[in-house]
């Protein structure tokens, strides 16, 4: 199999189908692993995570319409052998610390490349986690995907300033980081369309709903979170206010799910009643595919007006432009990089708060443990604010108009093929694999003096002066007075002693050991390793410290 064919994805869960209530990274990342299997050219896939995963299973998470076109196989993501042949392990998240001393004590730092990906940059946790790329083994033939340029920049920035604190903290050169290139996530925006172009099902749900051939329904999908995606209360101001415009009945649907269950439901609906009181606002559950399906087929308007720092892309206004429906989005960060106004729909102003030091204290209370993050970015977006006057204005044009509607849905179509269709990203994906392993092959450089995390390394090493002695090669073991087969018998009885077994040999190797002893009065370390085979070594030499544990070998001198 030559390099390339092979792509190695780390999933820490191992299954990667939907739970309920996901939230959008978690849509993203299996649609992203779905694609570059699909679309990706590659001859096998290995699903590499935490949890042992059967390899049947990755082959439904992955291809759950039926058979798999290429090779799947779950596996370890302490086995590295996937990565090395495909030259890339990626993950659908930005955490690549763990990882690349992960590959420095496997197959070196040049052994493959390593890519990330952003979801959320706003946690300061998250940043503490990602900036560990400056303290890493991470390299320049190294990876963390921005889905838009405005991650790209903030990143940068943020490792511009974590990097300069460390050279005034501890002074010399400023190491490696990884690439940061801008690739956004995908939709499959041929079957969104077809979703879509149901006149039946846009006739049976504004029947439903009560809305006239010449009234508009105005659409937001998404998880309805006022403190992690976005207030609604200037969205329901701005339809109220675009009926006011237009002298028509105004319709808004809501599609999504509220992470505080009835409680925040009974905030939306007040919030909704006193800034629209003359829309139909109806709130559906945008965890039914079905229902979501329907609302791309009977909209006319998408809106989102989000105001919230945990966002950093939106995947729902993709798929509204996939479904043809023009976008009234807020001018933020990865929005203003999918949508672009007066095309495919109206980006719509945006006020930041003022930095200094109340800013500084949300930050201060969040970092000691006073605040949660949901209260620190929830009163980050309080205080950030999208014009309502703009977005109203925005609503009404589009409710008055059905041909800009149709021309700007058109053009929201063409874009999510040309630009946001999954085979069009993955081959951004593959591109970006290729360039990297061309750098990598590039760079000259020679191997580290640490090979293992100085702060994490070999406990048995890291704390060998706590033991007395040591289970050296040399060290001369033998059975303990009265000792002999009974004992693993017994052991084998009890709970306690067979507790943390996978890290030794199996029962008969232990026997093997004793049973070694028993003939030779006593014998070296490396004399009773060399009975087995290489690579069961390891975990028989472990063996031989639990035999001593539970009093059946002795590893000190005889007394004269």
């Amino acid at each position: 199999m030559k390099t390339g064919s092979r792509l190695a994805i780390y999933h820490p869960p191992g299954r990667i189908g939907l739970k309920s209530n996901p939230f959008g990274k978690d849509v993203a990342n299996l649609q992203l692993y779905q694609a570059l299997a699909r679309h990706g050219g590659y001859g096998r896939i290995d699903l590499l995570s935490n949890l042992p995963v059967a390899d049947a299973d990755v082959a439904a998470d992955l291809f759950p319409e039926g058979r798999a076109p290429c090779q799947v196989a779950g596996g370890s993501i302490l086995s590295t052998e996937a990565a090395a042949e495909g030259g890339v392990l990626f993950r659908g998240q930005p955490d690549l610390d763990a990882l690349a001393w992960i590959r420095r004590k496997a197959t070196g730092d040049r052994g493959y490349s390593l890519v990330g990906l952003i979801h959320t940059l706003a946690p300061p946790a998250m940043r503490q986690i990602i900036a560990g790329a400056l303290t890493s083994p991470v390299q320049a033939w190294d990876a963390v995907i921005c889905t838009s340029p405005a991650v790209r920049d903030a990143l940068s920035n943020m490792f511009d300033g974590w990097g300069d604190f460390l050279g005034e903290r501890f002074g010399g050169d400023l190491r490696p980081r990884p690439q940061l290139p801008v690739i956004p996530l995908g939709v499959p925006a041929q079957e969104i369309r077809e979703k879509a172009d149901r006149p039946g099902a846009r006739a049976r749900v504004r029947s439903d709903l009560g809305i006239e051939a010449d009234e508009a329904l105005v659409v937001w999908v998404g998880r309805m979170s006022f403190f992690e995606k976005a207030f609604p209360q200037p969205m329901f101001r701005a339809v109220e206010e675009a009926g006011r415009l237009t002298g028509k009945r105004m319709h808004f649907a809501l599609a999504g799910w509220f992470p505080g269950g009835e409680a925040d439901r009974a905030r939306y609906e007040q919030a909704a009643a006193a800034y629209a009181p003359s829309v139909q606002v109806d709130f559906q559950d945008g965890n039914d595919p079905e229902v979501v399906a329907d609302l791309w087929a009977a909209g006319d308007i998408f809106l989102s007006l989000v105001d919230n720092i945990q966002e950093t892309f939106g995947i729902t206004p993709l798929e509204a432009m996939a479904a043809g429906l023009p976008v009234v989005a807020s001018d933020w960060d990865g929005y203003r990089f999918t949508v672009r106004h007066g095309s495919e729909g109206f980006l719509i102003p945006t006020l930041g708060g003022p930095p200094g030091a109340l800013g500084e204290a949300l930050a201060a209370r969040h970092a000691i443990g006073l605040d949660s993050y949901q209260t620190f970015v929830g009163a980050v977006a309080q205080h950030t604010a999208v014009h309502v006057g703009k977005a109203a204005e925005a609503i009404a044009e589009l409710t008055r108009n059905p041909d800009l509607r149709r021309r700007m849905g058109a053009a929201g179509r063409a874009r999510a093929r040309e630009t946001f269709d999954w085979p069009v990203v993955v081959r951004q994906l593959t591109g970006l694999f290729e360039e990297l392993a061309a750098l990598r092959a590039a760079t000259p450089g020679g191997a580290s003096s640490h090979r293992l995390h100085p702060l994490r390394g070999d406990p048995f090493a890291d704390f060998a002066g706590f033991a007395s002695h040591d289970l050296g090669l040399e060290r001369r073991l033998r059975l303990r007075p009265g000792a002999g087969p009974d004992d693993l018998v017994r052991a084998a009885a009890v709970d306690l002693d067979g507790a943390f077994r996978m890290w030794r040999a199996p029962t008969e190797d232990a026997a093997a050991l004793v049973g070694r002893l028993a003939e030779t009065g006593d014998a070296s370390v490396r004399d009773l390793l060399l009975g087995f085979p290489v690579e069961r070594r390891r975990a028989v030499q472990m063996s031989l410290v639990w035999l001593a544990k539970i009093g059946v070998v002795d590893w000190l001198p005889p007394q004269a």
